[in-house]
């Protein structure tokens, strides 16, 4: 693949891209998605933003009241790369480690690293230690943006495996903090030059086993999300006010809250933390007319009885796992919304199967979304014909490049982008979700790596091993059952399980804690040794049956 001359000093990213062969089919059919050969995703976003919309739109909000406007996102995103620049020496093509929940700060410092040249690498708040490290160490960061709350961790990687990571922290007390450097630095800042083609995002997936498969995104890439599902599905106008759960360091959220929002002149609501219930209260209150979720959190509002709070919502986006059919008839036949869901890959960025309005047909994920083409594959690449399960392959604009990574082969098959999901396509072209592919747990919208889990379960001192596989859930779509066999003299009790789940949250982020476990006296293997899963897997299927 011939790339553009790159403006980055730190040939980093482009040192550890794909080899050219291994790299999907990349395609532009759409006039938007003609880009010049010269781009900055972040003059894109919010340079143009204030220009087209003017600088006193609000551009972000909070439910404490708290509104910057697009001239005063602007202002502090420009002062950031100052500090960056100015301060912390960085150089173009340098890795910024971001980790936060979704406040204002996290939006301007991600632009700011774009307008310095600057790779964001985006990290949610509630990853751990353990998570971090193998992030830190395949992404390389030399500065790391992190709020106060969350820099506990990110300075036990420093000291223990990245000793020359600089952590600024901001919102916090401290006389340095990057919320009071940037008061010292001039307003306006003129972003780096970038190619198109020059990396501007790193974003680990969401469901990292052992090693982290990390994607790498240009600056074309960050735009063309808008230029495909947010133009022609979500279409968000001047006057929307966007809520999304995702937090900003999955790229569902990123897409969502930062990029749709900015190109549409419209303001993102940003909530750090909220219950389904919490946040259709939020909804009602503040007016939010575009809410994005997983279908989790909708059927948590409808079993509440909190749908009616959703009914001012001009638009709601599903994505993260299936919406089931049922979940959208309810909320079609008591509040009129019509749902549109959508499947994306951090691999692609954002979704590439969707449909809205009339366009919709219940329990189907929708058509490919212009831009882009879809396919379903048998296990030998080849195309099936409609009506057949298969593995859904994908191509358009974005397609997977994993930093330095061996699995970049099982992802792309033949050009195509195979992402882990079996669906059919009907006669009609739109795409029914069947199930899984590979061993992720996708729970409430959130993808999780059983062997992770495993491995933090069996660091506990009364465990042996473990098995970890889905359980249906008639709330979480799934949740993360595990078959734990104990050391000999050891209790398996319901103290014990609540000391396994604690143990287990101490270790990775909260949401991937085993929900059920299960104590069996030894685990099933082959003649090899080789974890047989399916043999756990028969065990739940048989009592949910």
């Amino acid at each position: 693949m011939k790339l553009g001359p790159s403006a980055y000093a730190d040939t980093f990213a482009r040192d550890n891209l794909p080899p050219d062969e291994q790299w999907p089919a990349l395609e532009f059919t759409t006039e938007p998605l003609d880009y010049p050969e010269r781009l900055n995703a972040a003059t894109e976003l919010i340079d143009v933003a204030v220009a087209t919309y003017g600088a006193d739109r609000p551009a972000v909000r909070t439910p404490t009241g708290q509104t910057w406007t697009y001239g005063e996102l602007q202002d502090r995103a420009d002062r950031i790369a100052h500090v960056l620049v100015d301060d912390l020496g960085l150089v173009t093509g340098n890795r910024v480690l971001l980790r936060s929940p979704n406040n204002a700060w996290t939006v301007a410092a991600w632009l700011g690293v774009l307008k310095a040249g600057g790779i964001p690498v985006t990290t949610i708040a509630a990853l751990r230690q353990r998570e971090l490290a193998p992030i830190v160490a395949k992404t390389r960061p030399v500065i790391a943006l992190v709020d106060h709350r969350y820099v506990a961790d990110v300075v036990a990687v420093r000291d223990a495996s990245a000793p020359g990571l600089r952590i600024v922290a901001y919102g916090g007390p401290q006389a340095d903090d990057l919320t009071r450097r940037i008061a010292a630095k001039p307003a306006g800042f003129t972003a780096v030059d970038t190619a198109a083609d020059d990396v501007a995002l790193l974003g680990p997936t969401s469901g990292s086993t052992g090693a982290p498969k990390v994607t790498m995104h240009f600056h074309r890439d960050v735009l063309s999300i808008d230029d495909t599902f947010g133009k022609h599905v979500l279409r968000l106008r001047p006057d929307d006010l966007v809520a999304a759960t995702a937090p900003l360091g999955f790229t569902f959220g990123l897409g969502m809250l930062v990029v749709f929002t900015l190109r549409a002149g419209a303001c993102a609501f940003l909530v750090e933390a909220a219950t389904p219930v919490q946040l259709a209260d939020l909804v009602v209150e503040h007016r939010v007319t575009v809410l994005a979720t997983a279908p989790t959190a909708y059927k948590q509002i409808l079993k509440k009885g909190k749908a009616g709070r959703l009914a001012g919502l001009r638009a709601a986006v599903s994505a993260g796992e299936h919406l089931p059919r049922a979940t959208w008839h309810q909320l079609h036949d008591e509040i009129g919304l019509k749902v549109i869901d959508g499947i994306g890959a951090t691999e692609l960025l954002h979704i590439f199967l969707s449909a809205a309005g009339d366009d919709i047909r219940p329990g189907a994920t929708g058509k490919p979304v212009p831009g882009y083409r879809a396919t379903v594959l048998d296990d030998s690449g080849e195309e099936v014909a409609a009506g057949v399960k298969g593995r859904l392959a994908v191509i358009g604009p974005v397609g997977c490049r994993y930093l330095d990574d061996e699995r970049q082969r099982s992802y792309v098959v033949n050009g195509w982008n195979v992402t882990g999901d079996t669906y059919l396509r009907d006669e009609d072209g739109y795409f029914w979700y069947q199930a899984r592919t590979d061993d992720m747990i996708v729970s409430s919208g959130y993808n999780i790596g059983g062997s992770e889990v495993e491995a933090a379960i069996d660091a506990h001192p009364d465990v042996v091993e473990s098995g970890v596989v889905a359980a249906p859930d008639p709330e979480r779509g799934s949740i993360v059952c595990a078959f734990v066999a104990l050391r000999d003299g050891v209790v398996g009790d319901d103290a014990k399980v609540k000391e396994i789940q604690e143990f287990v949250k101490g270790e990775l982020a909260p949401y991937k804690y085993p929900r059920e476990v299960r104590f069996i006296s030894a685990l099933p293997r082959n003649v090899s040794g080789k974890l047989q899963r399916f043999k756990l897997r028969q065990i739940v299927e048989t009592e949910q049956a």
